[in-house]
């Protein structure tokens, strides 16, 4: 039998709305195989039992904060630690990112084939208390080495201190440089558009993108050996896809030319699906590091593995319908997407309440939420139905609407 509850209707009052029978696709029963590498960036979930400030003081519940991990290990779907998915710099403070970095490793390691990076940046380094770029290197070398030291590889996140105290591209040249050099491994570079977060605005140099884009371009030029890709987040595919068309043909740690992972939370099937466009195979698609795929990571799973076994229609069968649901949990002001994230978590069962470190829980309105459970069920996304209504239901209570 259909279930069936009522929500506020545009205009005020409710209006009944009734759940889809059944999902159009199957949840991978075992971890597939892919082509595309696949990073979900990964939510935390805050310890509700903790007696703390909650905007002030960040307790994470670990049990369940790592065993999301698993479950996307278990999808075939890899871990971006520590990014701003998981509330970095809005909630997430770096002692205890390293701590998520240091017990996600632990838990990688009992998982065959678990495919881990965490974020490295310099956020322990307050932007007003950085006088020059030599205090973004300081700071960057400090979380290099922490992560390092536990085994990890890293992700090196955009810096707002460097954009607070770099003057030109060859500032973000220097810190760059300074900072591949000495990594032990191949990174990933990032960046993050200032729709993410508006104290990046100008970051590379420049607040013209082709500009930009060609200086990080020749940062990784000059340090390919040292660069596995780079995962931009500027939601245009169009500016993506003529940076990945002009990537290094070596580098990366199998020689084989640096990567795209795309970040666009918009875009993310076309650019992941590819145009084959270009001299080298990473310059005709995207692999994917995105905090979209923590949504809909069951979704993201059975789609890649269509992909991977060469059935593209049903890759974009299986997407298409996610995109609407992405674009609304992305929407302006983008920062607040985690939110989103973390209600999905909730709203499946993944965790046993909607509340977050910073009490970010409070950054979308009702009508956000409502109308999220329309797309996720039209996205085939609501897992556990009764429960998902139940937990709807109560949220509209705790909002007054019984």
């Amino acid at each position: 039998m259909p279930l069936t509850l009522k929500l506020p209707a545009t205009g005020g009052g409710l209006q009944a709305y009734r759940l889809r029978d059944a999902m159009p696709w199957a949840p991978p029963t075992s971890r597939p195989v892919l082509d595309r590498i696949a990073y979900s960036a990964a939510h935390v979930v805050a310890d509700v039992q903790a007696d703390a400030a909650p905007w002030l003081d960040c307790r994470i519940d670990w049990d369940a904060t790592i065993a999301y991990r698993r479950r996307l290990w278990s999808l075939g779907l890899g871990v971006a630690e520590a990014m701003d998915t998981a509330q970095r710099g809005m909630g997430l403070d770096w002692p205890t990112s390293l701590e998520l970095i240091r017990r996600s490793l632990d838990a990688a390691r009992d998982v065959p084939g678990a495919l881990i990076a965490s974020g490295c940046g310099t956020d322990h380094l307050a932007p007003e208390a950085a006088r020059s770029v030599d205090d973004v290197i300081r700071a960057y070398e400090e979380q290099m080495a922490a992560i390092e030291k536990l085994g990890g590889t890293l992700i090196i996140m955009a810096s707002r201190a460097l954009a607070r105290v770099a003057r030109s591209p060859a500032d973000y040249e220097r810190v760059y440089d300074r900072v591949l050099r000495q990594a032990r491994q191949p990174v990933l570079l990032h960046w993050l558009g200032e729709m993410f977060d508006p104290a990046l605005k100008g970051y590379w140099g420049s607040d013209d993108v082709d500009q930009a884009t060609d200086t990080v371009l020749g940062i990784i030029e000059a340090n390919a050996a040292k660069v596995d890709g780079i995962k931009i987040s500027l939601l245009d595919k169009d500016k993506e896809i003529a940076l990945r068309r002009r990537l290094p043909a070596a580098g990366g740690p199998d020689g084989r030319g640096v990567r795209m992972y795309t970040g666009d939370d918009f875009n993310y099937a076309e650019l992941i699906a590819g145009d084959g466009a270009g001299t080298l195979p990473t310059h005709g698609k995207s692999d994917a590091l995105l905090g979209i795929f923590d949504a809909i990571a069951p979704a993201a799973s059975a789609a890649l593995a269509a992909l991977a076994a060469g059935d593209t229609e049903r890759f974009h069968a299986i997407l298409a319908p996610t995109v609407p649901l992405s674009r609304h949990i992305f929407g302006a002001p983008t920062r607040f997407y985690k939110t989103g994230v973390v209600f999905m978590a909730w709203l499946n069962g993944h965790q046993d309440h909607f509340t977050m470190v910073g009490g970010q829980q409070s950054a979308r309105s009702l009508p956000h939420f409502c109308d999220l459970f329309r797309l996720a069920d039209a996205a085939g996304l609501i897992e556990q139905p009764e429960q998902a209504v139940r937990r709807m239901r109560a949220l509209l209570v705790l909002h007054g609407i019984e």
